[in-house]
């Protein structure tokens, strides 16, 4: 049976972009189209789609307030359609915390090209949307505002490193990350993040992400000292790498070619992470599409390093972990809500704890 798709614009145009590029690979049927989220209401009930193309600003019922009822009343996997921009950043982060799978971007200028360039993006993406799990979501229940004003106070805290934990992500993976960073502590070891994001979007996350947790976050820059309580998050469009210079680990920033059609890419993280700290370093593969991170993830274990993965109940997609699962790369895997108190094990030396 063909992924029925359901696509939600107020552009009559992209509406026809959207059709014809989703309907050029078979495995996808598009059974109608909406120009607003009302007009969408309706059609979802007539047509049960497998899957909804959303656009981000749209008339009569904006987007996000759209997709928070849909998440409460009729949890369906939701593709984003963004403007790369910082309002359209900031917004898509919202609808990932309300429950949205991914996104895919759109330019404010000359959009008809920008669609068509990314096409092949567009239709893998849907077709991980629609495997991925969705469950109900209470109204505002993961409102990263409402979570900052329960965070605790942040210390700074500087000096060097010696214990750095890697993650990597994707798909799923801007939630992901959230619940493990809200529960670590000021004081926890270093952290380096590879998710796959834009570059209009790597700024905005780490602005959320140092909104709700005790750790400070940064978009992390070429150079930057990597120091105990601190997060450091890879820019979009490059690769992040960990290197010694002398007693002190920094950031390292480079534009070489994607790994795995990704840059930045969760291999070149790893790898380096493999390499300048071995086995004083802990590494996470979490929720994401494709296999980015897993090659990574097996050289820094074999380097001595603690490794673990999230599993394939807690993950929106198990793409990424499950092929790390698969190379035999990850010592546990551990359901999401139980990552990061592991993380903080492996990195003060405590013994493994078995998955349940």
């Amino acid at each position: 049976m063909p992924i029925k798709v359901l696509i939600v614009d107020d552009s009559a145009m992209v509406r026809q972009l959207l059709t014809e590029m989703i309907s050029a690979d078979p495995v996808f049927e598009v059974v109608g189209s909406a120009a607003d989220p009302l007009v969408a209401r309706d059609k979802i009930k007539q047509l049960n789609p497998d899957v909804l193309t959303l656009d981000v600003e749209m008339p009569r019922m904006d987007g996000l307030t759209f997709l928070e009822n849909l998440m409460r009343l009729r949890p369906l996997p939701v593709l984003m359609v963004s403007s790369l921009t910082e309002r359209g950043a900031e917004v898509t982060l919202q609808a990932l915390e309300l429950g949205a799978v991914d996104f895919v971007t759109k330019p404010k200028i000359d959009v008809k090209s920008g669609l068509i360039e990314n096409a092949e993006e567009l239709r893998s993406k849907l077709k991980a949307v629609a495997q991925a799990k969705v469950f109900a979501k209470s109204p505002r229940a993961t409102n990263t505002a409402a979570v900052a004003s329960n965070a605790p106070i942040k210390r700074r805290i500087f000096g060097t490193t010696e214990k750095i934990i890697a993650i990597a992500s994707s798909t799923g993976g801007t939630e992901a990350v959230k619940e493990v960073l809200m529960q670590m502590p000021a004081d926890a070891p270093a952290i380096v993040i590879a998710q796959h994001i834009p570059a209009m979007f790597s700024r905005p996350f780490a602005d959320r992400m140092d909104r709700c947790s005790a750790m400070m976050v940064f978009e992390a820059s070429d150079g930057q000292q990597i120091v105990p309580g601190h997060v450091y998050i890879a820019p979009g469009g490059r690769h992040l790498t960990v290197v010694r210079s002398g007693a002190r680990y920094i950031c390292r920033l480079t534009d070489e070619a994607p790994e795995c059609f990704q840059r930045p890419s969760c291999n070149v993280l790893f790898r380096s992470v493999s390499e300048w700290v071995g086995p004083n370093a802990v590494g996470a593969v979490l929720t994401g599409m494709g296999e980015d991170g897993a090659r990574g993830l097996l050289a820094m274990r074999q380097a001595g390093a603690h490794t673990l993965i999230q599993d394939e109940a807690s993950s929106v997609v198990w793409g990424m972990p499950g092929a790390a699962h698969k190379i035999g790369a990850a010592e546990l895997v551990l359901p999401l809500h139980r990552i990061a108190d592991q993380l903080l094990k492996f990195a003060a030396g405590v013994a493994v704890q078995r998955a349940a």
